[in-house]
């Protein structure tokens, strides 16, 4: 991975974000996940269900990587412009700023517009979490804490892992993600098929999430948000959290706009007493996702930024 693909991929993922006419990887990684589960779990009876997990993981995450590794070295054989703009292109597909920005916007138009119904409709489809009651202080909350988590999962983890290790290792960080997001659940359905793939989800963000809670700090100081008691809440707040990741960047963002996340979230249609993050200064409004927005974009930018200053030094 050089600095200047870098700069492209970061460039078209903002600006573009995840072009239609491309079969997004994510999807592709879904259909497979979701076949050799099934194969999995015919040849594997329920009390060895947590080795048929681990397999499914290496098979996905080896798969992966070599698929990936070789589209690029074949289509750099071919030609050094074909072989550097699939690159760009698939390293752009490892980001998400603008698709979630684009998801949860869907969200805050349709609220916006008062269609309360659609927007909940549109929020079930980026969150895990049962959409059909919630109010719009609900809503807004749950736009607000899928922004700040998947800063991590969707923007500055895959910025980390390309810096690190290239669009092999990226790409690889995506399907470790998507495992997780797939058959990471506690549920009785997943709890074993899926526990390898939950835990080495966690492993893979440790070092992203507590990178993006920096990072939405100092982001805080350049809105001139409450920076001070973004970096308070987050260390206070920030294993208030079933994930040992998630709850950090949502302990920053909440710190910063002076609202509280977090408490009772129904999943699947079971109440979840989940502990609160952030102290309710102030009632969260629409104003609150705009904010988170701005976060969003500048620690996004911050972030890219590191990343390839790090790449030059390491080039030169």
């Amino acid at each position: 991975m050089t600095a200047e693909i870098f700069v492209g991929a970061y460039i078209i993922d903002i600006l573009i974000g995840d072009p239609r006419w491309c079969p997004h990887p994510v999807v592709i990684m879904g259909k497979g996940i979701s076949y050799l589960e099934r194969v999995i779990r015919t040849c594997f009876s329920r009390g060895h269900l947590k080795a048929g997990g681990v397999i499914l993981w290496f098979v996905v995450v080896l798969i992966t990587y070599f698929v990936t590794w070789g589209i690029v070295a074949v289509s750099l054989r071919l030609h050094f412009l074909l072989g550097t703009a699939a690159m760009v292109l698939l390293a752009s597909l490892t980001l998400a700023t603008r698709s979630l920005y684009q998801e949860s916007r869907l969200v805050m138009d349709h609220l916006n517009a008062g269609h309360i119904e659609e927007a909940r409709r549109s929020l079930s489809m980026i969150v895990g979490r049962d959409t059909a009651n919630l109010d719009e202080a609900g809503i807004l909350r749950a736009v607000i804490e899928t922004v700040s988590e998947n800063l991590s999962d969707g923007i500055v983890a895959p910025m980390f892992y390309l810096a690190v290790g290239g669009l092999p290792l990226a790409m690889t960080y995506k399907a470790v993600n998507t495992l997780d997001s797939m058959v990471g659940y506690k549920d009785a359905k997943y709890i074993d098929i899926g526990c390898f793939s939950a835990k080495t989800d966690d492993v893979l963000n440790w070092v992203p999430a507590r990178i993006t809670g920096f990072i939405i700090v100092i982001a805080s100081f350049i809105l001139r948000f409450n920076w001070r008691d973004s970096w308070r809440i987050m260390r206070r707040d920030g294993r208030n959290h079933p994930s040992p990741n998630s709850g950090i960047p949502e302990a920053a963002v909440a710190g910063a706009l002076g609202i509280q996340l977090g408490g009772k979230i129904s999943y699947f249609r079971k109440i979840a007493c989940k502990p609160t993050i952030g102290d309710r200064l102030k009632e969260t409004d629409k104003k609150d996702v705009k904010k988170a927005w701005a976060i969003m974009f500048t620690s996004s930018l911050l972030m890219a930024v590191i990343c390839i200053i790090t790449l030059w030094i390491i080039k030169e």
